[in-house]
């Protein structure tokens, strides 16, 4: 896990080299320090030797100076190289996000990649900042003073020996019981920003069913249950400092105690005994030792916090898309035809019963086929195995006479163009949508598309017309123009396929009309496949497939299938008897 982190330090090595470089220079010179002021002591205050205090104050300038821009520099490099860190994390997390097949985003909830996104990179950048301080500064602090509490007086200094016990019985405590909160607290965040997201999404029908206090109370009680989490840690957290303190205190007492009566044996034999100047650096060294094992401790900590971050962001670092180009594909779609040659499909491996059971189909270049079934029956998921948004369990899918999988992916979905069933439209111009479809598209191709899908009309009333923004969601425009402005959309990438999965369900059956009757006139070479509930949609297509729990249960035109299949005559039946009645 550690290995797979570090890997996304790239272009901040240097810095992030340099960071315990200066930390080395830093601690050095902070250990010489208390052993210069012991010299100017004994030297020069208690002798009152003027020359011996400019001399070792001199040093003692020079050393504080040294040790400052060394710190300085450390903090600077730690902060570029754990930023950059975070930038690289996020980068590389989106980016494989974005190869995802739809199988392998259904893995993970959006709130949950959120979370990882965010608030598991910062924990881990900040982990990563005070190991590139801390775990160098630690040690070389615990060395160097250890090496200089020996010089002055090695049977004094082994006082701190006493509470290493105690402190390592502290910091495995810590380990053990506050590793398992923060990582349930991570979980809990998951759970909280998909209220939110869930919340804001649906605010309009929250209150309209005025369920504000319900939503309210559903997320206190997630809030509560983070609250509850953190005060445990917290707590576990806390009992650190007094512990640190109370073995500070008791070595700093201890110390104080022997050495002055090894400054008071002195007087008479000056060999056994020790001078006030040692004594100051002793203590000053034993507070560096201990405070050194206090770094270690909050290093830990760290790690502690962010090893649960950690975990999940390799967890998504390490998911690779069970959907890639293989070697040597093909990048030329020949034609628009499409065969489905005995295709199984189950969303889980392991399911017991087949989403999709048996489909064998041929669906010839250039033809307008209907797709109809009720509920559940598996119409999106055969369209979807089109582009490889799934790929069949068993069986084979064929675009153009070869199978899908030997295509490049790019080559294969940029001649396979979806509306899906929830329509997306993201914030910008009218213009800026349109040109998902085509970056290079001219203002005429926009438009020409919109006409055809019947979306032109609408746009020439609105102020701004083409330019008109459109909020995150296409919030600011109705069920039927967002339908017609993504089936524009769909027609600018110029399609061998299109596939309208139930895509105009919003709009009146004049203008469904209209933009099938467009469709047949200005694309005819073009595949389309049209999803839909209402029979009136599909009746005029070359081809209707029936599906019914994952099956074809026929495939025929209008009348044929009037004439022999049960269930579309049972759906016609009812529609028509309803439009009658109305």
């Amino acid at each position: 896990m550690i290995k797979e982190l570090v890997s996304h330090v790239r272009e901040y090595k240097k810095q992030a080299i340099a960071t315990p470089l200066f930390m080395v220079g830093e601690v050095s010179m902070e250990t010489v320090i208390p052993l210069v002021m012991s010299y100017l002591i004994d030297r020069g205050i208690e002798r009152g030797d003027m020359g011996q205090i400019w001399l070792y104050g001199g040093i003692l300038l020079v050393t504080a100076m040294i040790s400052l821009f060394s710190g300085v520099m450390s903090g600077r490099m730690a902060a570029i190289s754990s930023a950059g860190f975070a930038r690289n994390l996020r980068h590389d997390m989106y980016y494989d996000i974005q190869d995802y097949s739809f199988s392998n985003i259904d893995k993970f909830s959006t709130s949950s990649i959120i979370t990882r996104l965010t608030t598991d990179v910062t924990n881990v950048q900040n982990a990563f900042q005070t190991i590139l301080r801390m775990a160098v500064r630690a040690p070389m602090t615990l060395i160097f003073s250890m090496i200089m509490a020996l010089t002055i007086n090695a049977r004094i200094s082994m006082v701190f020996l006493v509470t290493l016990p105690v402190l390592a019985c502290g910091i495995y405590y810590l380990m053990t019981h506050a590793h398992p909160i923060f990582r349930r607290v991570f979980k809990t965040y998951d759970k909280l920003n998909n209220v939110v997201q869930e919340n804001l999404h649906g605010v309009r029908v929250v209150k309209n069913f005025v369920r504000e206090d319900y939503e309210v109370e559903k997320f206190n009680s997630i809030s509560t249950s983070i609250y509850d989490d953190f005060t445990k840690a917290e707590k576990l957290l806390a009992f650190m400092n007094p512990l640190m303190m109370v073995c500070i205190y008791t070595c700093t007492l201890i110390i104080s105690w022997l050495g002055a009566r090894a400054i008071v044996a002195s007087g008479n034999n000056p060999d056994l005994g020790m001078t006030t100047g040692q004594l100051m650096s002793l203590i000053t060294y034993v507070i560096q030792i201990l405070s050194s094992l206090m770094m270690v401790s909050m290093v830990f900590l760290m790690i502690t916090m962010s090893r649960a971050s950690a975990q999940r962001i390799v967890e998504v670092l390490n998911e690779k898309s069970d959907i890639t180009s293989p070697e040597g594909a093909k990048t030329e779609i020949q034609d628009g035809s499409i065969d489905f040659d005995h295709v199984h499909f189950s969303y889980a491996r392991r399911s017991e019963r087949d989403t999709l059971s048996d489909i064998d189909l041929h669906i010839p270049s250039g033809a307008v086929v209907g797709v109809l079934g009720g509920t559940g029956a598996g119409k999106s998921t055969l369209v979807q195995l089109i582009p490889r948004l799934y790929d069949a369990t068993t069986g084979t899918v064929k675009v153009g006479g070869a199978d899908v999988r030997e295509y490049d992916l790019t080559a294969l979905r940029d001649s396979v163009a979806m509306v899906l069933q929830k329509n997306e439209l993201f914030s910008g111009t009218i213009k800026d949508n349109l040109r998902w479809g085509n970056e290079e598209a001219t203002d005429e191709e926009i438009q020409e598309a919109c006409r055809l899908a019947q979306a032109d009309p609408f746009i020439q009333e609105m102020p701004e017309k083409y330019d008109t923004w459109i909020e995150q969601g296409g919030t600011n425009v109705s069920g039927g123009q967002k339908q017609r402005l993504c089936i524009a959309r769909a027609l600018l990438k110029k399609p061998k396929i299109l596939i309208l999965d139930d895509s105009t369900s919003a709009v009146d059956t004049r203008t469904d009309a209209l933009i099938r009757a467009g469709f047949r006139s200005f694309i005819p070479e073009t595949t389309k496949i049209i999803i839909a509930q209402r029979v009136s949609s599909v009746m005029d297509a070359d081809m209707i497939v029936v599906l019914d729990n994952g099956a074809i249960v026929d495939v025929g035109s209008h009348e044929e299938l009037l004439a022999r299949c049960e269930i579309y005559r049972e759906v016609h039946d009812s529609q028509t008897k309803g439009g009658a009645e109305e």
